[in-house]
């Protein structure tokens, strides 16, 4: 027989198993997300550099890879552990967040480059505010495109930012895939 205290504690234990099971299934379906991500901006911002006047095509095409690549990941995750991961109101959170995105840059008039800047700091403010709920590690990829991000706007000339985006954000949200799978 156990008392009020021991059963308390056992509650406890039990609640932050579960808060821990949890991050570990959110950090492994967000590192695959991640390196999915990385691939695909580095290739988008390498094709820009390479055909700029096509630029804004390679990225419609990434966005429509990544969309598919989230419902193969979402489906896979969900087949093997049979837990769904993303249900409609995620999806419907990255349609808003996209939407406001585009609002913003059509109505702001920005620049190329800009909008080279523009996009990965406000994806990533998305990732730090993740990160309040589900880990530092969220912050941490976070903070650190962003930081470099503005490096980059400020002081890499030219075309040339799209090399260093290719590295900052492309290799930055692929590192940080890679870190959340150890976490």
């Amino acid at each position: 027989m156990i008392d009020s205290k021991q059963a308390s504690e056992a509650l406890t234990d039990i609640e932050d198993t579960v808060r821990r099971v949890r991050q570990s299934q959110i950090y492994e379906v967000s590192s695959l997300v991640l390196l999915m991500w990385g691939v695909l901006a580095f290739v988008g911002n390498i094709s820009g550099w390479f055909w700029p006047r096509y630029g804004l095509y390679f990225w419609f095409a990434v966005y429509a890879i990544s969309a598919v690549g989230l419902i193969i990941i979402s489906a896979y995750h969900r087949s093997k552990n049979r837990i769904r991961v993303f249900d409609d109101r995620y999806f419907l959170t990255f349609a808003l967040i996209a939407a406001f995105g585009i609002f913003c840059c059509y109505f702001g008039h920005f620049t190329p480059r800009q909008q080279t800047a523009f996009w990965p700091i406000y994806i990533m403010l998305f990732y730090m505010m993740a990160g309040v709920w589900f880990g530092t590690a969220f912050l941490v990829i976070g903070a650190t495109i962003v930081a470099l991000t503005l490096i980059g706007y400020f002081y890499v000339p030219g075309l040339s930012l799209l090399l260093w985006m290719a590295v900052v954000n492309g290799g930055g949200l692929t590192l940080g895939g890679l870190w959340m799978r150890r976490s």
